[in-house]
Order: structure tokens, then sequence, then C-alpha cells
């Protein structure tokens, strides 16, 4: 199984509810990249992180008019401008961003507390240089949508055996609990794996408070995945 990308005439759709639904464009991939189209208040779709694939834009007319595009983690560029210049919108990247703008080939438009007029409030999950890494949350108040791009995630490299959730391997050692404690979602949407979309307030706390209890049973696993 390629670690990133592969051989594919489709994708698998993840995460729906009645406001959004996501997608893995490369169902094989051990990354398990996963992207996402948000309804926000506007009516419009915002679309976060996305990987291109066939027919990806069939799934999004579903849902209304693509708004805005997102890059919610600095090494999440993926095919953010390929999709803003299909749809015509800009490429939304939070204010305090380093060296994403520069490399995108469309318009970007900053962001800062809250993604437009989305109903989307924004929040800096990590801003750090070592590692490098420059993440933002977003949480719908009324909707109960938690969206984490990178700090945790659900596919078998970042989580335990018994997690649900886990916390991204690198950040196990200082899980991002001041960042994310706080929210109590009904959903968790992740850049990697598909979405919890049931029970989501205790797979997030389970995952913040053992993320260094379990460090060693998922780093065991996360070797054993990409060793495989």
């Amino acid at each position: 199984m390629p670690m990133k990308g592969g051989d594919t005439d489709g994708y698998r759709e993840i995460d729906r509810w009645d406001r959004g639904v996501g997608w893995i464009a490369y169902p094989e991939e051990t990354m398990q990249r996963a992207s996402h189209a948000l309804v926000g208040d506007d009516g419009g779709v915002w679309v976060i992180d996305p990987v291109d694939a066939p027919d990806v834009d069939a799934l999004l007319s579903e849902f209304g008019d693509v708004a805005g595009v997102v890059v919610g983690l600095d090494r999440h560029k993926r095919d953010a401008a390929a999709f803003a210049r299909r749809h015509d919108v800009p490429v939304f990247v939070p204010q305090w961003m380093t060296g994403v703008a520069e490399e995108l080939d469309a318009p970007v438009e900053r962001f800062d507390a809250e993604l437009g007029d989305s109903g989307f409030e924004a929040f800096r999950i990590r801003d750090s240089s070592f590692p490098p890494w420059q993440e933002v949350g977003l949480s719908h108040p009324d909707d109960g949508t938690l969206v984490v791009p990178e700090a945790v995630g659900t596919v078998a490299y970042f989580c335990a055996p018994g997690e649900r959730l886990g916390v991204h391997p690198m950040l196990r050692p200082t899980p991002p609990r001041r960042a994310l404690s706080r929210f109590d979602p009904d959903r968790v949407l992740v850049g990697h794996g598909a979405g919890v979309m049931n029970d989501a307030r205790a797979a997030l706390r389970e995952a913040l408070a053992n993320a260094r209890t379990n460090l060693p049973g998922a780093y065991g696993r996360a070797l054993k995945e990409l060793l495989s």
C-alpha cells in the first residue's frame, strides 16, 4: 500500500451529515488524507484541505456552491489552489500562518478569528518552529463540528490499540490539551482518516488525557504500520 497517492478512479466518502461531507481521494494510501466540505451559515460550501479526485465536484454540488478553500495546516496545501481556481474562489489562510500563501497559485484571503461568514470560529492549535508546525482549528458552536487538521487523527498510525481518536505521534509527549480540551463537540473531523461522528466528546477527552500513557502502544503500532 503506498504511503501517499496511488492509482484510483474515484474516492471514498466519509463523515456525511446534513451540513457536510468528507472524502479520501486515494482510499488505499497509508496516510488516509481526508478532505471535507462544510456548509457555512452563509450557505456556501467551505472546502478544507482538499485532495482532488475524479468527480468530487459532483459531491460538493450536493451541498451548494463553493465559497472558499481553506488550508488548515502549513503542510496541507495539497490541491487547494486547483480547487480554488476551478471554483473561482480564494484560498483562505490564517493571518498568522507563514510560508503558505506565496506557494499557492491562486488568490489568497487571510482570516483571523472567524472563517469569512461561515460561522466557524478559528483558533490556533499550534504555532511552533520546533517542530515546524502551524495548525488552525475550526469550531462551529451551534453545529457541534470541530475540525482538527493534524493534531489528532483516526488512522492506525495515530492511535494506540483501543483508541478511536489519537494524538499525532509527534505531539504525544506534549498533547494539545490547552487548545482542544475546552471543546465539547458532536463530531470531530480530522485530516487523516474518517472522523469521529458518535460520542465525539468522550473520544476527544480520552485522546488528550491518555496521549502520554498510551505512547508506547501508539509508537509500536505506528512502527508496525510503517514497516508493513
